[in-house]
């Protein structure tokens, strides 16, 4: 629908400015009558940059949410109204995305719209869990808790990813600078010193011998290596949007060494918290498992949790199937079996979440100190080998001589 600006007075001659999302200007003009207010004029908005932005575009930064939510509930709670509040908040933002998103939701909700309804319009900002949990705190009238509540589970969950990213980036960016130094040499270097030992007319040492011609492979498919390298990301990528290949893929990855351990532990803690939290928001159960699965952000976990709401469904415990699965530990099956039995579920699962948080971070600190010797060992070994084959044919015939 198109957007429309309007200026009026209101009772008291003061200017009120404001936009309005409508089928036609007649509406807008129905809607400011029932608001008693003057009109001055009232104009057609063309759409933004910003707004296409919250409609085809950019996914919100989680920062950017945290922050949101967080002012949004403290607005709330001190007696605010919701558009003026909106209002406050979109003037302050400065992601164009998240701004026309801010805007959008601001006018649904001043044509009658909830605001659960209206964050369900943009899903790349608000996902599955963030309405729910609105929804709810709507209709119990604890939308400021609740909207603090999230906002602590966002910050929660975005300090346990950025652990991890945290541990992945050092080894991605030293292993592609060792590579980066190693083509480099074999391409450059090796080159230069091969033409030297060509004009000496004897047969070179092994080592030396082989690294030349692995320098000779190089330096004539290296177009078709990159090419190889590029199209085999693309396939992989285009695997992994078709269900089978998703499942393939992120079950080879949770069986992987040192990494399929971390991930799984990242796994176990967003399960626990996000399904505790959503239970003790009073989401219920069976939609919390729908919740959980989508967020999980991997197949495997995902169809464990189906399996689970399905056993659930039928009045069946929840620790059963989780154990069957053989992707959660026994510990964590035992402690929900007992949080079940005792109704103290939601607090066993704040307590697994918070205990593989600190395992996670444990095993990102263990990674990091392994990796870090184990690169720089591995990248002298190959740099002392290109080193000794290059320069074993020179000691050789300064030997004879």
């Amino acid at each position: 629908m198109p957007t429309f600006k309007y200026v009026s007075k209101d009772w008291d001659s003061k200017s009120v400015v404001g936009k309005i999302v409508a089928d036609d200007e007649g509406k807008v003009i129905e809607e400011l009558r029932k608001r008693n207010l003057t009109i001055i004029s009232i104009d057609l908005v063309k759409e933004s940059a910003a707004r296409k932005a919250a409609f085809g575009g950019a996914k919100v930064k989680e920062d950017d949410l945290v922050i949101f939510s967080r002012q949004l509930s403290t607005m709330i709670d001190s007696g605010i109204p919701i558009l003026q509040a909106l209002d406050a908040l979109q003037e302050q933002i400065t992601h164009p995305g998240f701004k026309g998103v801010v805007v959008a939701v601001r006018d649904d909700i001043q044509m009658g719209g909830s605001l659960s309804a209206s964050f369900a319009k943009h899903p790349r900002a608000f996902d599955t869990l963030f309405v729910n949990m609105v929804k709810v705190g709507e209709t119990g009238g604890v939308l400021s808790q609740i909207l603090d509540r999230i906002a602590g589970y966002l910050e929660k969950s975005l300090r346990l990813k950025r652990k991890v990213q945290s541990a992945m980036i050092y080894p991605a960016v030293v292993v592609t600078m060792a590579a980066l130094i190693t083509i480099l040499l074999l391409v450059k270097v090796v080159p230069t010193f091969a033409g030297i030992y060509t004009s000496f007319n004897k047969e070179l040492p092994g080592m030396t011998q082989a690294l030349i011609n692995v320098s000779n492979l190089l330096q004539h498919n290296l177009l078709g290596l990159i090419a190889g390298v590029v199209i085999f990301g693309f396939l992989l990528n285009r695997a992994y949007r078709t269900d089978m290949g998703r499942l393939y893929i992120d079950s080879f990855v949770l069986k992987m060494p040192i990494f399929g351990d971390i991930i799984r532990k990242v796994a176990i803690a967003r399960f626990s918290r996000t399904l505790s939290i959503l239970l003790q928001t009073g989401v219920p159960i069976l939609e919390s498992f729908d919740i959980v699965g989508k967020s999980s952000g991997n197949r495997v976990i995902e169809g464990v949790i189906e399996t689970v709401k399905a056993n659930v469904a039928e009045g069946e415990s929840i620790a059963a199937p989780l154990l069957k699965s053989g992707v959660f530990p026994p510990m964590v099956t035992r402690m929900i079996s007992i949080g079940e039995k005792s109704g103290q579920l939601e607090k066993m699962l704040t307590k697994i979440a918070d205990f593989y948080d600190d395992q996670v971070d444990t095993a990102v600190n263990g990674l990091t100190s392994i990796i870090e010797p184990l690169i720089i060992g591995v990248l002298g070994i190959v740099v002392g080998f290109i080193v000794i084959a290059l320069f074993m044919p020179i000691i050789s015939i300064t030997t004879i001589i």
